[in-house]
């Protein structure tokens, strides 16, 4: 489909085309978008177009309903800023993970907008494990909670959480392995049951940093929780989230790995994995992830795909790092997370 990307002619003569982009839908499913640029092979010069259309591609974000896939963005890898330059189209601010909580190591030594995710040294992050089974009874891919494991949101445990993230194929691992996983929270908060959607309307979830020891694992470990700073501490989200842009309606919520299962994962339902609030996430989980709201996107090289957390989820998958290195790129955007974060000073800064 054509982009809405329109302007009036020199006579007056009402509005026509004129942007270069192009999406088509993405074969196999219900959301996202592929973008085309007309008459450009080079990825720089694709940017550079972008940039002489700055609404363009955050309008077709959103038509697609929040998944964008840009192939053939080799120049990124040649130099890297050109991903933060892409990623400046979709918001105010973007990341700059030398101020952020995580290790020095897995922030791109040259360009600190860039997040290192890759099981290379010194970065030396490990895949997921293999599901068990690792397929399903007709042979697919695990997508469906709990069978897969591992869905969430970037850095939900912040006030205010990010937009937009970026993500780009350095060296991917090969197809068969190491996909990523995409579940649309508009589409499955359409398709809620009338009693499920009643229960969630107004409820809070409360998140968490898998590193505070308050996942749903350290929880069911007795794995005592750290002691936390303010800047750490676990941060209050709305389920249902309404979308600042496009003002649909998405699902705002994670599994094991990001929610508080120590005083969460809702407020002021039954606390811990197997009282009330811990049902209820797996009740809303299994149906988050159903088939028809799920994308899985076997990666190539100099793949980008750019995806809105405000309105969906996504997990990795396994992939044999004995074998594989695999080396990804991510930046995150920040700026228009909704009028209900207005003013709110950052969570994760210290005082």
């Amino acid at each position: 489909m054509p982009l809405k990307t329109n302007t009036t002619d020199a006579g007056g003569n009402g509005v026509m085309p004129t942007s270069r982009f192009h999406v088509q839908p993405l074969p196999g499913a219900n959301f996202g978008g592929m973008v085309e640029v007309a008459g450009i092979a080079d990825a720089r010069a694709a940017i550079a177009a972008a940039e002489a259309e700055p609404e363009t591609l955050p309008a077709a974000l959103c038509d697609a309903r929040g998944f964008l896939l840009l192939r053939g963005m080799g120049a990124i890898s040649e130099d890297p800023e050109l991903l933060v330059r892409l990623s400046r189209l979709f918001g105010s601010e973007v990341e700059d993970y030398n101020q952020t909580l995580v290790k020095k190591s897995t922030v791109h030594p040259e360009v600190p907008e860039i997040f290192i995710v890759s099981n290379v040294p010194p970065v030396s992050k490990i895949p997921p494990a293999r599901p068990n089974p690792p397929l399903t009874e007709d042979g697919k891919l695990p997508t469906r909670f709990p069978h897969r494991r591992g869905w969430h949101t970037d850095q939900s445990y912040r006030r205010p959480p990010p937009d937009i993230s970026l993500f780009y194929a350095v060296k991917p691992s090969p197809k068969g392995q190491g996909q990523t996983l995409f579940a649309n929270g508009i589409l499955a908060y359409e398709a809620l049951p009338p009693e499920l959607r009643a229960r969630v309307e107004g409820l809070d979830g409360i998140h968490s940093s898998s590193a505070n020891g308050r996942t749903e694992y350290a929880v069911r470990d007795g794995n005592p929780p750290k002691d936390l700073e303010p800047h750490e501490a676990p941060q209050r989200q709305p389920v249902v989230r309404t979308h600042p842009v496009t003002v649909e309606k998405a699902l705002y919520l994670c599994e094991a790995g990001q929610m508080d299962w120590v005083d969460g994962p809702f407020v002021g339902l039954e606390p811990g994995p197997d009282g009330e609030g811990g049902k209820l996430l797996y009740e809303i989980m299994q149906h988050y992830t159903r088939p028809e709201f799920v994308y899985a996107h076997e990666w190539e090289e100099n793949d980008l795909v750019i995806w809105d957390n405000r309105s969906l989820i996504h997990s990795s998958t396994w992939f044999d790092a004995d074998k594989i290195q695999r080396v990804m790129w991510r930046t995150t955007v920040r700026g228009n997370p909704g009028t209900e974060y207005a003013g709110e000073r950052r969570s994760w800064i210290p005082v």
